[in-house]
C-alpha cells in the first residue's frame, strides 16, 4: 500500500470496474485507503477484482450490476451503504462501444438502444441514486467515463457511442451546477486512445495499428490506464475541490489536432 492515503475511511464506488480502466481505478483508490464497491455484469472478473485488492492489503466488495436497470443500481448503491456505511465518491466508468466501422445510416436501432442505455441511461441512473448518499454525508465527488468521441466525431466510429459520450458531458455539467451547494462536483474524462482490453480488441489489434495510434497522438504515444486514475483520483481528491461542471481531455493532445 502507498504512504499517500487521500481516501482514508472514504467509501467509493467504481462501475464498470471488472476490467480495463475501471479495474485500474479500483485498484488505485484502494491503495490509498478507499473501501471499494465494485460494479459489473461480470461476476468471475468482478470477484478477482476485489480479491485483488484484499490481497494487497485492501478493502473492497463486488456487487453484480447491469448499470441499465435502475433496480441493480437502487440496490448497488444500497450496498455502499449497507457494507460501509455511505458513499463519498464514484467512478462511473461503465460504457459499452458498440458498432464502430458503421456508417449512421447502416447502424441498428437495437445495438443505439443499448450503447444508450448503458452509456448515457446507466450514468444517469449511478448518478440519480449516488448524489442523495454523498449528500448525507455533507458532499462528494463524481467522476464520470466520456472519451475523445464526447469532444468531437469521427466517421465510422459509432454514432451511438459519439451521442452517447456527448450526452455524458451535458449531464456532467447538470448535475455540477444543481449539486454544487450541497458539496458535490461533477466531472468528466475525455481520453484519446489508452491501453486498455479494449482499445487492443479494437484501434489496437497489431502492431501496425499500434503505431500508427501512437503516431495521431501529438505526445507521439498512447496512454496507460495508469495516466487516467491518477487524474480520477485527483478529481475525487480535496486537492481539485474548486473543479467542478469540467471536461477534461487526458489524450496526449489528440483533441487539439
Amino acid at each position: 500500500m502507498t504512504a499517500n492515503r487521500r481516501f482514508e475511511s472514504k467509501v467509493v464506488l467504481v462501475t464498470g470496474g471488472t476490467s480495463g480502466l475501471g479495474y485500474d481505478g479500483a485498484l488505485a483508490f484502494a491503495k490509498e485507503g478507499a473501501k471499494v464497491v465494485i460494479a459489473g455484469r461480470r461476476v468471475k472478473e468482478g470477484e478477482e477484482a476485489a480479491a485483488a485488492i484484499k490481497q494487497d492489503g485492501g478493502e473492497a466488495l463486488f456487487v453484480r450490476a447491469d448499470v441499465s436497470n435502475e433496480g441493480d443500481v437502487q440496490g448497488l448503491v444500497k450496498a455502499c451503504v449497507d457494507n460501509y456505511g455511505g458513499l463519498d465518491c464514484a467512478y462511473n466508468n461503465a460504457g459499452i462501444d458498440g458498432t464502430i466501422m458503421t456508417s449512421l445510416v447502416d447502424y441498428r436501432k437495437d445495438v443505439w438502444d443499448q450503447v444508450m442505455a448503458t452509456n448515457l441511461t446507466g450514468m444517469f441512473l449511478c448518478m440519480k441514486y449516488e448524489i442523495p448518499e454523498m449528500i448525507k454525508r455533507g458532499g462528494g465527488s463524481i467522476v464520470n467515463m466520456s472519451a475523445l468521441g464526447g469532444l468531437k466525431a469521427g466517421k465510422r466510429v459509432g454514432v451511438a457511442y459519439i451521442t452517447s459520450k456527448h450526452g455524458v458531458g451535458g449531464l456532467t455539467k447538470t448535475g455540477a451546477i444543481e449539486y454544487a451547494d450541497k458539496g458535490i462536483r461533477v466531472n468528466a474524462v475525455c481520453p484519446g486512445i489508452i491501453k486498455t482490453p479494449l482499445s487492443f480488441r479494437t484501434f489496437l489489434k497489431d502492431e501496425a495499428a499500434l503505431q500508427h495510434a501512437n503516431s495521431m497522438h501529438p505526445i507521439g504515444r498512447v496512454g496507460t490506464p495508469e495516466e487516467i486514475s491518477a487524474l480520477v483520483l485527483w478529481l475525487c481528491s480535496q486537492e481539485a475541490g474548486f473543479v467542478t461542471g469540467a471536461i477534461i481531455p487526458i489524450d496526449g493532445g489528440l483533441s487539439i489536432t
